[in-house]
């Protein structure tokens, strides 16, 4: 029988297109899960890697099918190694699925105006600052080696603890709801190879927790005073009290 007769007697069935379409929002989700990333470009590299196996036994290659075939055995090992922090990701994401979010206690409101009160008075007196706002994904792993605080998140309370001389100015504050769970927070550093990335460390840290999490990110420099947000791992530069109220809505 023929690949085209047997293309004709195939039976499609609605469990079928389940199927097809379970996978096809898989893969989707791989895919922009690492769109734009080194994973990207180490993703073709292991795809092309491993379709030498089929090449080789295509053209009865035994020397090179033995090899290949070998590879094929190491290759999920090797995706783990170089996948962990996109794997970690993913994982983290299923957590913000409605039927999953559905059971998680609501938390408060986040208070945009004195967050944004804040940000602009630390901005004209060109005080650093690292704001990190607590999405669907809980950030508890990062508050094991900061201060816990758990106050409500004010505009004085929020200047204070950035004002240089103060023991917590340098870490990065964890806002949950409207209330600040911890300061002196360290966050992960980003490890995307971006050679137009000419920021310092409170930056970089906001790129790299907006890749661990869906949390929202606000930096303040201290060189020039300018606001920049970080989010799914996109920074965001020179933005206004106005923009950033709009992204907190």
């Amino acid at each position: 029988m023929s690949w085209l007769d047997r293309l004709i007697t195939v039976q499609f069935g609605w469990r079928d297109a389940v199927d097809v379409l379970v996978v096809a929002v898989i893969i989707y989700n791989i895919l922009a899960l690492i769109r734009g990333t080194r994973a990207m470009q180490i993703s073709i590299g292991l795809m092309l890697l491993g379709s030498t196996f089929f090449i080789a036994r295509a053209f009865d290659l035994p020397a090179l099918e033995a090899i290949s075939r070998e590879i094929l055995f190491y290759l999920p090992f090797a995706v783990i190694i170089l996948f962990q922090a996109e794997i970690r990701r993913a994982l983290a994401r299923m957590g913000t699925n409605p039927l999953i979010a559905f059971f998680r206690r609501r938390e408060p409101r986040i208070p945009v105006d004195a967050i944004a009160k804040a940000c602009e008075i630390l901005s004209a007196n060109q005080i650093g600052a690292l704001i990190a706002i607590e999405g669907a994904q809980t950030l508890r792993a990062y508050e094991e080696t900061a201060k816990p605080l758990d106050a409500l998140a004010t505009t004085e309370l929020l200047v204070s603890i950035f004002t240089p001389g103060g023991p917590l100015h340098d870490g990065a504050i964890i806002l949950r709801g409207n209330r600040i769970a911890a300061a002196g927070a360290f966050l992960p550093l980003t490890t995307s190879e971006n050679p137009g990335l000419a920021h310092g460390t409170r930056h970089r840290a906001a790129i790299g927790l907006s890749e661990e999490s869906d949390a929202l990110v606000i930096v303040i420099s201290e060189e020039n005073g300018s606001i920049a947000t970080a989010s799914e791992g996109v920074l965001t530069e020179h933005v206004d009290v106005t923009a950033l109220r709009q992204m907190m809505a």
